[in-house]
């Protein structure tokens, strides 16, 4: 396949105010690569992983310019409707055990554009249930809390959790799910409207950042990191889990809580993205509840810009979608 098309992407790595990095325009389009298939993408969605790229955080200098975006579903070269996997081994064919992983917009290609190839291995059929908005947003940050509840945290229906950061894509995923999951969902933010909000989405209680919670929790879900680790800490039973899938904050929390984690046995799980079947038992588990991701605005392509600035800004609650066509 040859051409250009449009796309958003990483022109330069600029630390201090990475958005002077991003730039809207015409890429190449993807060529034929074996084992391989290009994807028309029908909405893609942002991720903080795309403003940590734009720092130069996974994405070196000598990559760019490369095109942003790890989510999308779109249409394949057969005409299905599929989503993608953006988790890819190097050799770029599955993941194998032994395989060091990258994700989209590290060595390959991203999705915020009109085309984008993977892997065959990393496309799966959208679930009819699903429109092409809602199935963008979960394979980073619905994959990610999926794989932080269901895998990593070890709770079942009638344990009680804390989500720190309420209205980030992750924290979000983690309320929907764990409400319909059966879990009892405490929430934080500092802002009231979003506490609010996580109320709503199924939070028994969503409380000021750092106040004490009603009850001990069985496992804390943290993607906040410094600012509020010693908290998360704080909130669990005796042998509780937190586990810590990003530190939007900073990861070098000033109190550590050392003590407090080896006397009550706690345990620390790190967690990243998520398997490709835990992606597909997400999908079934969206269709068969009806659970739907939370969609905060839906632009197109060439307004990617101000959605990028909003996610920056952190004044979203839930994911923004970007639509290619």
């Amino acid at each position: 396949m040859v051409g250009a098309m449009f796309a958003a992407y990483a022109a330069r790595i600029d630390r201090e105010e990475p958005l002077r990095g991003l730039e809207l325009g015409e890429r190449p389009a993807p060529g034929e690569r074996p084992g391989w298939t290009t994807v028309r993408v029908k909405a893609a969605s942002l991720n903080h992983h795309d403003l940590w790229s734009l720092k130069g955080v996974g994405l070196g200098e000598d990559k760019l310019p490369m095109i942003l975006g790890c989510d999308a579903a779109g249409i394949d070269e057969d005409g299905n409707e599929v989503v993608l996997h953006s988790v890819i081994g190097q050799s770029g064919h599955g993941v194998g055990p032994d395989e060091p992983r990258s994700i989209l917009t590290e060595r390959y290609q991203g999705t915020f554009a009109e085309l984008v190839s993977v892997p065959r291995w990393n496309v799966l059929p959208k679930p009819a249930e699903l429109s092409f908005e809602e199935a963008a947003c979960l394979p980073t940050a619905w994959l990610t809390a999926y794989r932080m509840l269901f895998t990593n945290a070890g709770v079942r229906p009638g344990d009680s959790v804390l989500v720190q950061g309420a209205g980030g894509g992750v924290a979000t995923a983690a309320i929907v799910l764990g409400k319909a999951a059966g879990l009892r969902v405490f929430a934080t933010s500092r802002d009231e409207a979003k506490r609010k909000r996580a109320v709503e989405l199924g939070a028994v209680e969503a409380l000021e950042t750092g106040a004490r919670l009603p009850q001990r929790v069985d496992a804390v879900l943290e993607t906040v990191g410094a600012a509020t680790w010693s908290h998360s800490v704080k909130s669990l039973r005796p042998g509780g889990t937190v586990v810590i899938s990003g530190a939007t904050s900073g990861d070098r929390p000033s109190h550590a809580e050392l003590t407090r984690i080896f006397f009550l046995e706690l345990k620390v799980v790190g967690s990243t993205m998520g398997t490709k079947d835990e992606l597909e038992d997400l999908l079934s588990f969206c269709a068969a509840t009806g659970v739907r991701p939370v969609i905060d605005d839906v632009l197109p392509l060439d307004r990617a810009r101000e959605g990028f600035e909003r996610l920056e800004a952190g004044d979203l609650f839930g994911k923004i979608v970007l639509t290619a066509g």
